[in-house]
């Protein structure tokens, strides 16, 4: 008979479908957090220059540091980097298409296109 404290790190690790893997080190998470905070200064650099905000690259430049980062966040701290590829799929596609229909509403709304 097992104690409740006497699992191995195998017994953690092991997915409600029986898969093994390995989760990110604090190292990762640290590279992570910082890439993260790097993206975000990045972000909010862009949006005081005067100069930058008056531009047409603004806008995708922001979306694109936006996706980025919401891409890292998805990936790591909710693990679908570990996850099956079916989650992946159901996640991403919905994603994909949300995507396209928010790129599609910019442009016909001109906010891709200088006038």
């Amino acid at each position: 008979m097992t104690d409740e404290f006497t699992h191995t790190n195998a017994d953690i690790d092991v997915h409600a479908m029986g898969e093994v893997h390995e989760h990110p080190t604090w190292r990762e998470y640290k590279w992570v957090a910082l890439i993260l905070t790097l993206i975000t200064v990045g972000e909010v650099w862009a949006y005081y220059l005067p100069s930058f905000v008056a531009s047409p690259a603004f806008v995708p430049v922001l979306l694109i540091m936006s996706a980025a980062k919401f891409a890292i966040v998805v990936l790591f701290y909710m693990h679908l980097k570990y996850d099956h590829k079916l989650f992946k799929a159901l996640f991403t596609g919905p994603l994909m298409i949300a995507m396209a229909t928010l790129i599609s509403l910019l442009f016909l709304f001109g906010k891709f296109v200088k006038r």
